[in-house]
């Protein structure tokens, strides 16, 4: 009786979509594997080694010794490595020089999945009370989803999956605009807001004119202890099936704790213009509580390798793995 229920969950959970669009497809069922796990200790070390740059703040030398050094790995984890530059106006009035990053592993796959993270920093410390003009770490805003991804390539390298990935890397995610700055200057034509730069770029202008993939991740704010992931609207909207596909892997693996099953309400991120303007469904996995917002720390000097938890990378890591080796 309980192998019976276990084939049966196991069909609804390894279900998937046979169309890229918001889950109303039909279905297939896909035979679960043994997913590798990550090293909790290596995330870590890939973060660390992001927030040792000091501040990745576009138009500066940390920003570009950061993005020579994400090159240079994802190509050392086996990733055939694509650099796509462009400008973009801040709030501001400054032109950013600004790179996407993308890796693809086992390109000849014709199914994909797209993970991604943001990897620049907010030039200022907005939400500090102290110091709201000072830079920040973004050892979790930022480096801890840039962090897991390196350490799934590197799982990755090890032991391919079935299926193809491609990490995306955006940058200029999170210039923006100050708190106390909403809707003073008018967003330009060329873009759709001041967040969000370089999914904006690449959503429009993909790296490869037909790339298609099955669905999309996107890690933001994924290392802090008290991480709670709830199920984010525009997520919901566009990716039902896949919010249940990896939330479900999360309690599978003993993660609830971290993996919601609540829903929240839409938030700006990347995988917001994936979705309408690449037409990619995507959703987010992104520390943001209902109560508590993005926590004490989000967009303060307080946002260091303090905050980063290995247990929460682990339980990210390992979600998103085991989402990567179901598919076939």
């Amino acid at each position: 009786m309980r192998y019976a229920v276990y084939i049966v969950l196991c069909l609804i959970f390894f279900s998937c979509n046979k169309k890229n669009d918001t889950g109303s497809s039909s279905t297939t069922t896909v035979t679960p594997v043994d997913a590798p796990k990550i090293n909790a200790d290596s995330a870590y070390a890939f973060v660390q080694k992001q927030v040792d740059f000091g501040p990745r703040i576009p138009n500066t030398e940390n920003h570009r010794k950061t993005a020579a050094w994400l090159e240079q790995q994802l190509r050392r984890l086996g990733g055939q490595v694509t650099i796509q530059s462009f400008k973009a106006p801040s709030i501001e009035g400054q032109q950013l020089e600004l790179k996407n990053i993308i890796a693809s592993f086992n390109p000849e796959k014709q199914k994909r999945i797209m993970l991604a993270a943001h990897w620049d920093t907010r030039p200022y410390a907005d939400k500090d009370t102290e110091k709201p003009n000072a830079t920040i770490d973004g050892a979790n805003d930022g480096a801890s989803g840039v962090g897991v991804l390196l350490e799934i390539a590197r799982v990755i390298q090890s032991k391919a999956p079935r299926a193809g990935v491609d990490i995306v890397l955006f940058d200029g995610e999170d210039w923006g605009e100050k708190n106390n700055e909403y809707g003073r200057v008018p967003i330009p034509e060329e873009l759709d807001d001041w967040w969000c730069l370089g999914s904006q770029y690449w959503s429009a202008n993909k790296h490869k004119p037909n790339f298609r993939p099955y669905y999309g991740i996107l890690l933001d704010m994924v290392g802090a202890a008290d991480a709670r992931f709830f199920r984010e609207g525009h997520s919901m909207q566009y990716a039902p099936r896949v919010v249940d596909k990896v939330w479900t892997a999360g309690a599978t693996l003993g993660y609830s704790n971290y993996f919601i099953k609540q829903d929240v309400g839409e938030l700006t991120d990347d995988h917001k213009f994936v979705n309408m303007v690449a037409k990619i469904p995507m959703i987010d996995i992104v520390h943001f509580d209902p109560n508590n917002g993005f926590g004490d720390f989000h967009h303060t000097t307080k946002d260091n390798m303090s905050v980063i938890n290995k247990r929460t990378l682990e339980a990210v890591g390992n979600t998103v793995l085991y989402v990567i080796y179901s598919e076939e």
